[in-house]
């Protein structure tokens, strides 16, 4: 499948990386409020990149048999699902926005482009 042409505005998480590494911004959107529950901070987040002329691209599950090829937004249920995810692409801190319908950018500083640690 040519995702360029058949799904536009989504990428898969390894494509994702190559866009932040290669100067995109990563956007963080909060779906639903953090809540505190137990030790951990529960809400909903997704996740898109955007480019500097505006392009955005929303994170979405990879294609699997068991979900028959269908095409999902990526969620995260916690904060530390974020903060997990920001440190394996390879950000060196994470601005996560806590109540809902709020967003924040960010993009690798050229130290963090040295890879994940």
């Amino acid at each position: 499948m040519n995702w360029d042409i058949e799904a536009p505005n989504v990428v898969t998480e390894a494509r994702f990386r190559e866009l932040v590494e290669s100067g995109y911004s990563a956007e963080i959107l909060c779906q639903e409020s953090a809540h505190k529950k137990g030790p951990s901070y529960y809400g909903v987040w997704i996740m898109r990149v955007v480019s500097d002329e505006g392009v955005e691209k929303l994170l979405v599950t990879a294609r699997t048999r068991t979900t028959y090829n269908d095409i999902k937004i990526r969620e995260f249920k916690t904060i530390t699902g974020v903060v997990s995810f920001l440190i394996g692409i390879g950000f060196s801190h994470a601005d996560v926005p806590l109540e809902e319908g709020q967003r924040t950018t960010q993009k690798l500083a050229a130290t963090d482009k040295g890879g994940s640690k």
